[in-house]
């Protein structure tokens, strides 16, 4: 940008130094600067150039250099009908660096306008470097040794790099934040509203790219494939992560020819419960689901769409029946005190019976034998 605010071609970027700048450019030609200006053309921002992936005097080989990715690439500006479309409004570059490696990755996303002859034939462009740091799995403290902690970030995993889960964080203006989100906490309930830009003119062939806009939007940089069980999980240790079922719209609207069914609504819900000792229960989850929400959008219309984010936790927890306690001893005691004499009594009653018994068997038997 120069001093009066005007556009200035090269303009070097500065290495790790993450900014934002706007600028105008005016057209004395439009018709002719619509199809000739590189500047307003997305393919001159990522074709025919490269990036090293550190700065070297040597001799430069293929394995140094890193292709610029576009993301869902606009189509080549045309004129129609006194109407510049698909001139270049803003550009993003997301740039991967990692320590002594260097460059890893450079993706750019773009923002299309439409310039009309009528006003006054001027474009306002907005450029955006930003650099960041994929952190390694063994960086990240631990969320709970072994269950979550409550507050503690949640863990998900993608291509094995282990990141904090992260929802969509609104700026001042109410507008969705493209580089700051909200961290995921164990077993709090979130709820964030943003609202996102899209083109001023939507043709209808662009449905599917605008999903995979809001869908990118909503999912962010760290795109969540697997979620920790528990809060030491290791990243090599495939049972100790679970997969996000993810369940997306639809991309034709019902009963509407003109209309796009986009995401709306994320619904992020996570079910967990305590395991172990009552003593000392550990958090762990169970499973977890991205639930979008989705309505039609008009094609054809200039629109910010809402975005809004839930984070549900649900405790799923069945606990025992608590214990009964120590065994306790049941004596069983007679009902009649004097229950113990009577029965010595009756022993002795019998004793002195079988006693006149064995005396009168043996006269009997002695009699016999005498005659």
């Amino acid at each position: 940008m120069g001093a009066s605010g005007l556009c200035v071609d090269g303009n070097p970027a500065g290495f790790l130094d993450s900014k934002s700048t706007s600028c105008t450019r005016i057209f004395a030609n439009l018709s002719k600067s619509c199809i000739t200006d590189p500047a307003l053309d997305a393919a001159s921002y990522y074709r025919d150039f490269t990036v090293l992936k550190v700065p070297i005097n040597d001799n430069i080989v293929q394995s140094m250099k890193v292709k610029v990715t576009a993301v869902a690439p606009p189509g080549a500006p045309h004129m129609k009908d006194s109407t510049c479309n698909n001139v270049v409004s803003e550009v993003i570059y997301e740039i991967e660096f990692s320590g002594t490696h260097g460059i890893q990755s450079v993706s750019v996303r773009f923002k299309v306008s439409n310039i009309s002859e009528n006003s006054g034939s001027s474009l306002q462009q907005h450029f955006t470097l930003h650099f960041w740091t994929r952190t390694l799995s063994h960086m990240l403290p631990r969320s709970g040794n072994p269950g979550y902690i409550t507050g503690a970030p949640l863990l998900i995993a993608n291509s094995g790099a282990t990141q904090h889960m992260s929802i969509l964080r609104s700026e001042g203006d109410g507008s969705c934040s493209q580089f700051i989100r909200h961290t995921v906490q164990f077993g709090r309930n979130m709820r964030t509203d943003c609202k996102l830009s899209l083109s001023p003119i939507l043709e209808e062939s662009n449905c599917s790219y605008i999903q995979q806009k809001l869908y990118k939007a909503f999912q962010g940089m760290n795109r969540a494939g697997d979620l920790a069980i528990t809060g030491s999980a290791h990243s090599t240790q495939a049972e100790e992560w679970t997969t996000i079922l993810i369940q997306k719209c639809s991309v034709q609207a019902v009963n509407c020819t003109s209309c796009c069914m986009v995401p709306v609504t994320l619904e992020i819900q996570i079910l967990w419960m305590k395991v172990g000792l009552l003593s000392n229960p550990q958090a762990q989850i169970l499973g977890a689901r991205y639930f979008y929400q989705c309505h039609p959008l008009k094609l054809l219309s200039t629109s910010r769409v809402p975005l809004t984010t839930v984070v549900t936790f649900t405790d799923m927890t069945e606990w025992p029946e608590p214990p009964r306690g120590q065994p306790q001893m049941h004596w069983k005691l007679p009902f009649d005190f004097f229950f113990p004499f009577k029965v010595a009594l009756n022993l002795e009653r019998s004793y002195r019976g079988d006693l006149a018994g064995y005396f009168l068997l043996i006269l009997i038997m002695s009699s016999i034998l005498c005659f």
